[in-house]
């Protein structure tokens, strides 16, 4: 295979409802130079066949791997990141879909702004009723802006190579688990790297009530342990470890009710 300059990495795992739309959304990106490199985690439905599909049809540009076992994320991307060839490295989920210009300006702007080590974008969330409104993104967000969200939407990202080798990939342990940016990004700053958010919505997130459904409190403890070790990473004055009550307070609240609030925000 030709190297190309976008390696999209993307972890699936049982969604065999929504791979087929989220794979064409990338085929049928306005740039072309791009690979998409596969890795499933296990799944128990029909994934892998349909993801074995679009790889006998695109060779050269699909690449399928697969866990022995369920792995998780962290270590599912790091297995893709193995086998990524491109010089920018895109992220997308097997249940969200890239709208068709997304690579094309991710990959202008990394070109003209070498000082940037990632480039995130905006996204528009729907659920099975259709569009619900847009989810900014802070266009220069610094590391002060760890206490409040998370910096750049994960599933949007355009990374250079050479920032996820500095950093190693993702860190591969149960703490992690759903938390997986938010650990890398903590890193990321600790790295002195910079990045930023194109102020359009180049990227569509599927926010059903099932989703919110797969929301465990012990992922909420996760989120706060991570960001209890990133605070003291970049050296948080102590009166910011206030903030780690937001994830644990999030995670107490019903699943309707934060579909419920996200619809509001985001509509």
């Amino acid at each position: 295979m030709d190297k190309k300059t976008v390696s999209v990495i993307m972890g699936i795992y049982n969604c065999e409802a929504t791979l087929k739309e989220s794979i064409d959304s990338i085929i049928n990106q306005t740039y072309t130079n791009w690979e998409l490199v596969l890795c499933d985690d296990g799944s128990t439905d029909t994934t892998f066949k349909i993801a074995q599909q679009y790889a006998s049809k695109y060779q050269g540009k699909i690449k399928l791997l697969k866990n022995e076992k369920n792995l998780g994320l962290a270590a599912t991307l790091n297995h893709c990141l193995q086998y990524a060839t491109g010089e920018y490295i895109a992220r997308m989920d097997g249940d969200d879909i890239s709208l068709p210009e997304r690579f094309e300006k991710q990959v202008a702007f990394l070109s003209a702004n070498p000082e940037y080590q990632v480039v995130g974008t905006q996204m528009i969330s729907f659920d099975e009723t259709g569009e619900k409104g847009i989810k900014y993104a802070v266009e220069k967000p610094d590391k002060s802006y760890l206490l409040y969200n998370t910096p750049f939407a994960h599933a949007t990202i355009m990374m250079r190579r050479t920032a996820y080798e500095q950093l190693g990939g993702y860190r591969v342990h149960k703490e992690v688990t759903h938390c997986e940016d938010v650990d890398l990004w903590f890193r990321f700053y600790k790295a002195g790297f910079t990045g930023y958010n194109l102020q359009i919505p180049l990227y569509k997130v599927r926010e059903s009530l099932k989703d919110f459904k797969r929301r465990k409190f012990l992922y909420s403890l996760n989120a706060a342990i991570v960001c209890y070790k990133g605070f003291k990473l970049l050296g948080y004055p102590a009166k910011d470890y206030i903030f780690l009550l937001k994830p644990i307070i999030s995670g107490l609240i019903p699943s309707p009710i934060m579909k419920l609030y996200h619809n509001y925000r985001d509509g």
